[in-house]
């Protein structure tokens, strides 16, 4: 099956590390990364989609993290 997600966090290091974190679990790059200003926090916000194929069918209740 193929997994989906979509990883957002504050324009910091944090941001590059939850990707880099999930690049050296197997998920791949999908689609170009986002940023946007969150006006409550006063703060730019990145995000990137990210894929897995992994083995296994699709449920709900299927852990996308812990792939």
């Amino acid at each position: 099956m193929k997994l989906y997600r979509f990883l957002s966090e504050d324009d910091t290091s944090a941001f590059c590390h939850k990707v880099t974190d999930a690049l050296n679990k197997g998920w791949e790059l999908y689609g170009s990364p986002t940023q946007t200003f969150d006006p409550v926090k006063g703060i730019m916000r990145c995000g990137q989609s990210v894929v897995k194929e992994v083995d296994g069918t699709y449920t709900p209740e299927t852990k996308l993290g812990a792939h």
